[in-house]
């Protein structure tokens, strides 16, 4: 069957991630969550990965080559994290070949948590994974619901390393810009609905107290802490694929966006340099 009678009959999708400490892989059918496996033994995901996947689909009773797509979480992360997720990937998609998407673990991160949050009328969703001496990867979602449920969920700033003590109040001020315009824009004022909240969600952890500390400027800043969940990777993937997207198995590559020194000495010797 080939790629084009995929993106327009039912999927079953494959997800992994290891770009943070949680170990998740989950199958999706059709964007809707079927199961999902979540573990934290960061050390373990390269000796866990496999048998994680052949349970997940065990406890389904689904066969390899009842996977039509298998979609990974190509980083932001540690260069040890997630290679080991893209490496599962792309061994898999060749051995049962199979069509792979890369999705950002980021983007799957805050759309797991948009998710779950439900903001109402338009909310910025901002995803946090530690990155160590003060740095988080982070990015930026705009989501907008409607009375009807729907939401519109586009990119605003893409992923990259960030520092939290700076990054946190720049939102805070962009989200205030734009509740000012919004109000110079109306005769009657601001409504609640007017002011953007925005979300810092996952790994949030050491980063708690910079943020609440930027909070009693600008309130409009909520805080929820969640862990990445494979599901909200095969969503995203399915997106992609039915838009005709898909990457090319030998050519895929983890996005790191910055090496720590640490990674960087290994990833130089595992090359020879």
């Amino acid at each position: 069957m080939s790629n084009l009678d995929l993106t327009t009959r039912s999927l079953t999708t494959l997800a992994i991630d290891t770009s943070t400490a949680s170990l998740t892989v989950a199958i999706v059918r059709d964007g809707r969550l079927v199961d999902t496996s979540l573990t934290f033994a960061e050390r373990n995901h390269s000796v866990r990965i496999i048998s994680e996947i052949k349970e997940l689909l065990a406890r389904n009773g689904i066969r390899g080559n009842e996977i039509d797509l298998i979609a990974v979480g190509q980083g932001p992360g540690s260069y040890t994290g997630v290679r080991i997720a893209v490496t599962a990937a792309k061994t898999l998609a060749w051995t049962w070949n199979k069509p792979l998407i890369g999705v950002s673990s980021l983007e799957a991160l805050a759309f797991g948590a948009c998710k779950a949050l439900k903001p109402e009328g338009k909310a910025w969703i901002v995803p946090i994974m530690d990155a160590r001496r003060g740095q988080v990867y982070s990015s930026r979602f705009e989501a907008i619901s409607n009375s009807h449920g729907d939401t519109h969920w586009q990119m605003l700033d893409p992923d990259r390393i960030r520092m939290i003590a700076d990054w946190a109040p720049e939102l805070g001020e962009l989200s205030m810009s734009r509740s000012d315009h919004v109000q110079e824009q109306k005769n009657d004022g601001l409504n609640e609905a007017d002011i953007c909240t925005v979300w810092f969600v996952g790994d949030i952890g050491v980063h708690t107290a910079t943020i609440e500390q930027v909070r009693e400027t600008y309130p409009q800043l909520e805080i929820y802490s969640c862990n990445l969940d494979a599901g909200a990777i095969g969503q995203l993937g399915e997106r992609r694929f039915r838009l005709g997207e898909r990457d090319e198995v030998h050519t895929f590559v983890p996005n790191y966006t910055q090496l720590t020194e640490a990674e960087s000495k290994l990833l130089s010797a595992s090359r020879g340099e």
